[in-house]
C-alpha cells in the first residue's frame, strides 16, 4: 500500500513534488500516525535544496494527526490519540513516529495550531534555555516575526526577561508588543545598550551587529540563517571580555519539550500565529511565501484526501 508524500525533487520548481511512497511499517517503539496537518519551516526548504535530504525522500519535520496503530512494545499513546511530533520524513499521509518524538495534543488545542510548535517552538525553548534565560535578563530576538522568533519573544517575556524584538520591516512588527516584546525595532537601529542573550535566526551582517551588542558573559544562539548572507567579523571582534556564539540544532528527542509547549498553548499562555494556511497541493505557494518572508508566524499545510 502506498501513501502520498512531499518528496525531494531538484527538478521541481521549489525542489519538492507531491508523489507516493510505501506506507511505513512502524518499529517496536513507534506508532503509526495518520497525518492531518504539517508545518513548513525555512530549514525544510534548505534541506530540499542543499541535498541534506536525499532525492526521492520524504521531506519535513512537523506533523500532527491521530494514532492509527499503537507501538508494538506497549509504550506511547493508544489508537485514536491526537498527537503532534517532531520527526524526520513528516510530510506524508501516514508516518511512523518514535514515542519519544511526540506529545499528545491537549483537549481544546486545534491540531492546525499544535503543528506549528515542533521545530520553531522547541528551537525557541531550547536556545533560550541554553543561553541562560532568567528574570531581568535583556534578550534580543532577531527575525522576531517568524516562527522561532515569535515563540522566543513569548517564552522570554513569560520568564520575566526584558525582550527586544527585531524585524525586517515595520510591516512585520504586528502583534509582537502584544506577545511580550518591550521594544520592537526594524533591524537593530537605535539599540545601544548591551544585551545578555541573542536568539538569532537571520545570520549575515545582523549576526555580526548582534555580537557587538552582547554584554560580557552573554550568549548568542545561532538558530537559523534566513538572510543567506555571510557574516564577516572585523579583526579583533572576538578579543575581549568573555562571551559566546553557539551553533544550535535540535539533536535529541523532543517529546518532553513538546508536551510543555502544547500545554502552554492549550491554556492560552503561548500563541501560535499562522501566517499562511492551505492544502498541501499548494506547497509551492507556501514555500515561495516563506522564502520571500511574506509569512508572519507559521506556514501550515493541510493533508487533503484524494
Amino acid at each position: 500500500m502506498s501513501v502520498r508524500a512531499l518528496l525531494v525533487d531538484p527538478s521541481a520548481p521549489v525542489a519538492v513534488r507531491l508523489g507516493e511512497v510505501a506506507e511505513p511499517e512502524p518499529g517496536p517503539g513507534q506508532v503509526l500516525v495518520e497525518v492531518s496537518h504539517v508545518s513548513l519551516n525555512h530549514g525544510d526548504l534548505n534541506d530540499a535544496r542543499s541535498g541534506r535530504v536525499p532525492v526521492g525522500a520524504v521531506l519535513g519535520s512537523d506533523a500532527a494527526g491521530v494514532v492509527v496503530r499503537a507501538a508494538a512494545d506497549g509504550t506511547g499513546p493508544a489508537v485514536g490519540t491526537r498527537v503532534v511530533a517532531l520527526t524526520s520524513g513528516a510530510f506524508a499521509e501516514r508516518v511512523a513516529i518514535g514515542v519519544g518524538e511526540l506529545a499528545e495534543v491537549p483537549e481544546g488545542l486545534d491540531p492546525a495550531k499544535a503543528v506549528g510548535l515542533p521545530v520553531a517552538g522547541v528551537a525557541a525553548l531550547r536556545s533560550l534555555r541554553a543561553a541562560g534565560l532568567g528574570p531581568g535578563r535583556r534578550v534580543l530576538v532577531t527575525g522576531a516575526s517568524g516562527g522561532v522568533g515569535r515563540f522566543a519573544v513569548q517564552l522570554a517575556a513569560r520568564a520575566g526577561a526584558q525582550v527586544i524584538a527585531s524585524v525586517g520591516s515595520a510591516a512585520r512588527a504586528g502583534g509582537l508588543a502584544g506577545a511580550g516584546a518591550d521594544e520592537v525595532l526594524v533591524g537593530l537601529e537605535g539599540l545601544k545598550e548591551p544585551v545578555d542573550i541573542v536568539i538569532d535566526s537571520v545570520g549575515g551582517p545582523q549576526l555580526v551587529a548582534a555580537w557587538d551588542l552582547l554584554a560580557p558573559g552573554g550568549s548568542v544562539q545561532s538558530v537559523g540563517w534566513t538572510s543567506g548572507e555571510p557574516a564577516v567579523f572585523p579583526p579583533y571582534a572576538t578579543v575581549g571580555p568573555a562571551k559566546s556564539l553557539s551553533s544550535f540544532v535540535i539533536d535529541s528527542e523532543a517529546g518532553a519539550d513538546l508536551a510543555v509547549l502544547t500545554e502552554l498553548a492549550a491554556e492560552g499562555s503561548l500563541t501560535v500565529e499562522t501566517g499562511w494556511q492551505g492544502p498541501w497541493n499548494r506547497f509551492d505557494e507556501a514555500a515561495e511565501a516563506l522564502h520571500a518572508r511574506r509569512v508572519q508566524g507559521k506556514a501550515i499545510l493541510e493533508i487533503t484526501p484524494h
